[in-house]
Order: C-alpha cells, then sequence, then structure tokens
C-alpha cells in the first residue's frame, strides 16, 4: 500500500504515506563530525537537475538608504519533462510602506556558462568571478524592474557538514529526493534596481543563497523559518525547516555568525521559537508577532548568539501560488490541506543582537528582514 501511495505522490503530488523520522538522513548527522565546510566556486555550480525539484540563487539587500530589495532566478523541473526559468525581483515599500514593486518573468533560452556557476536567459545574466568572490547581477527582462548589480563577498560562505544537503528515502544509499542550502552569510552590494518612477542606488548589505529541494515542495517541508540580520559588525542567518509527517516532523536547522574576513560559527545547533502569534484571518495559519533565535557552539571557542524582539507589521503576506512558475502551482495547487503562505518582516534598528565569543560579550541594533513560511 505505501509503495502504491508513494507512486501516487511522485506522480500527483499528492500526500506520501508515513515513512517515520528515519526516512530523512538529516545534515545534522553529518555536522556532528563536521560542523561546516567553506565554499569553494566548485560547490556554487547548479546543478540543473533533470527530475522534480526547484532549485534558486537568491540575493537579499539591505541598502545603505534603508530599502530592502531582493533578485533572485528560479530554476524548476517536474519529472524530467518539462524545465522552467523565473526571474524575480522585489523592492520593499517602493511606493510607501505595505506597496511594494514585485516582478516575476519567466525566462526564454536559459543555460548555465561552461563552468555552471553562470547562467544566463534572454535578457538576464547572473555570473561568478572566476575567484570565486563576486556575482553580476544583469536583467533587463522588465522594465518595471532593471537590474545591475554586484555582490562581493565579504566573509567566507559555507554549508553546514561535508556538502550541506539533507536526503529523503528509506534507503539511505538510494534516496528519493534531497535538500541543501550554501550560504554567504555577509557580503556587499553595489548598483542600481530601476523602476519606471525611481532608480535605486543598491549599496550597502547582501546576503547570498544557492537552495535546493530536489523533490516536490510541499513534500520536502511542511513550515519553514528565516532569518536575515544585519549590524554594522555582524551578519546572522538562519534557514529551518520541518518536514511533513511523512518523515516525522524533523526539524532541520542550518546557520551561521559572520563578520568582515572572519566566519565565527556555522552549524546545526540553532533554534528559532515564535515566541508569540496570531492567527491570520485569510489564511488561517499562525502569523508569528514576537521572535527569539539562538545560534550556539560548545565545542572550541564557544560561541553564543541570541537575537530576540517583537516582529511589528508583517511587511507583507505571499500567496506563494500566486507567484510561482504555473508549473510549480500545479504540482501543489490541489493537494488538500496545502496552502502556501509567506510571512515577511523588516525591522530597522529595532532588534539587537547578542554574541558572546568565549568571554567577550557585544551586543548591537541592526536590520532583519525575516520570513515565515506555512504550506501544509
Amino acid at each position: 500500500m505505501n509503495w502504491i501511495k508513494k507512486t501516487l505522490a511522485d506522480v500527483a503530488g499528492t500526500q506520501e504515506p508515513i515513512y517515520g523520522p528515519e526516512a530523512i538522513q538529516t545534515v545534522t548527522k553529518q555536522a556532528e563530525k563536521k560542523p561546516y565546510t567553506e565554499l569553494t566556486p566548485n560547490d556554487l555550480k547548479w546543478e540543473g537537475k533533470q527530475h522534480t525539484n526547484v532549485e534558486t540563487q537568491t540575493f537579499y539587500f539591505m541598502t545603505d538608504e534603508g530599502v530592502t530589495c531582493m533578485a533572485q532566478i528560479i530554476y524548476s523541473n517536474v519529472m524530467g519533462v518539462r524545465t522552467t526559468c523565473q526571474f524575480n525581483s522585489k523592492i520593499y515599500d517602493h511606493d510607501g510602506p505595505g506597496k511594494h514593486q514585485w516582478c516575476s518573468d519567466p525566462l526564454d533560452n536559459h543555460g548555465f556558462d561552461e563552468k555552471r556557476t553562470g547562467f544566463f536567459a534572454d535578457d538576464v545574466a547572473l555570473s561568478l568571478s572566476d575567484d570565486g568572490t563576486t556575482y553580476t547581477i544583469k536583467s533587463a527582462k522588465n522594465q518595471d524592474c532593471i537590474c545591475n548589480l554586484t555582490v562581493k563577498r565579504t566573509a567566507p560562505g559555507f554549508m553546514v557538514g561535508e556538502n550541506g544537503t539533507s536526503y529523503y528515502g528509506t534507503d539511505p544509499s538510494h534516496p528519493w529526493g534531497e535538500m541543501f542550502h550554501k550560504f554567504w552569510p555577509r557580503a556587499a552590494v553595489s548598483g542600481t534596481m530601476q523602476t519606471k518612477k525611481k532608480t535605486y542606488n543598491v549599496n550597502g548589505r547582501a546576503v547570498f543563497i544557492h537552495a535546493l529541494q530536489g523533490m516536490k515542495p510541499h513534500h520536502a517541508a511542511a513550515r519553514w523559518n528565516f532569518v536575515n540580520f544585519q549590524t554594522p559588525t555582524y551578519s546572522a542567518v538562519m534557514m529551518e525547516f520541518t518536514t511533513p509527517p511523512s518523515y516525522g516532523k524533523t526539524v532541520v536547522n542550518v546557520g551561521g555568525i559572520a563578520k568582515d574576513g572572519e566566519l565565527i560559527y556555522a552549524g546545526c545547533t540553532n533554534t528559532a521559537t515564535h515566541l508569540a502569534v496570531t492567527t491570520d484571518p485569510v489564511s488561517q495559519w499562525p502569523e508569528p508577532k514576537a521572535l527569539l533565535c539562538k545560534w550556539t557552539r560548545k565545542d572550541g571557542k564557544p560561541v553564543e548568539a541570541e537575537l530576540m524582539g517583537d516582529l511589528g507589521e508583517r511587511a507583507d503576506r505571499v500567496d506563494v501560488l500566486a507567484h510561482v512558475p504555473a508549473i510549480i502551482k500545479n504540482l501543489i495547487g490541489g493537494v488538500v490541506g496545502t496552502k502556501p503562505i509567506i510571512f515577511q518582516y523588516i525591522t530597522k534598528d529595532q532588534m539587537t543582537l547578542k554574541v558572546k565569543e568565549g568571554d567577550n560579550e557585544t551586543s548591537e541594533k541592526g536590520s532583519l528582514f525575516c520570513e515565515a513560511t506555512f504550506i501544509s
């Protein structure tokens, strides 16, 4: 019966049978032997898998002028039958609080460069420098947001464990799915994002994340927490997902703390807790109102970091199925109990990151970009 359910789930995207937590080999297990690995250019290659997957390279920006924005390429494939790519950009509070400039455009004639660290399509190009320290992002795909950006890494990039990957499947030697995240936690951005009303000077801090969900997204995770906090000295990032009941509601949390030229900590011993929630009347999901995040390393030189505070009014509530490529929408749109919603929050100098390195303790206010995602 499980085989029948599994086959139906793979084809139709319906709920998977209950395999239990032993059916996921989390990256946490790798991190017990090797907490993290610094990224090389080879680690940033596009996978471009020809089976069901969603692969993204996403850049988050916090400008010196106080503007938060992002740029993203999505590569998606369903069952090896069809591949689609999308370029997304978003400028928050473009016309005032709560009015955002959002562009999402399908891409034609897409492909990868010879090293597979770069991506191209009609009117879009993403390239990584030979030394692996700098991305350039160019897009003239949508006249509502023309992008010309340079992102330079200012601290080491990392992936947790040996390869940053959690594997799904009842046979560890033959997994049927995978998930990874690779980070540049601290980088500098320069350039412009040009709309029809304004040209934004995008100079400031950046975070880059290369992610892969090598299976149907709603099978891989039911909930997500993402935190990006930037202070003058520190960058703190965290990505946490919780699997559906099929994989035992297993929680995997990867993250790190960096400052210029140095990765202070990276690993899996992190937590994200919603201290207060309220029921969103539109989606009926528990919208978080206050957050507590902790990063901890006890071996070697101890590191403890804590971020806690009220999230305030959300910046946006995103109906995922209204913004993703149709091919992904068709994967999950008809599944009972699946309604992907992202609650997004932005705060500036309202929250404080407390960092303790050995005997040294510091506290700094900074800017937060945070997402809480509910899928099923």
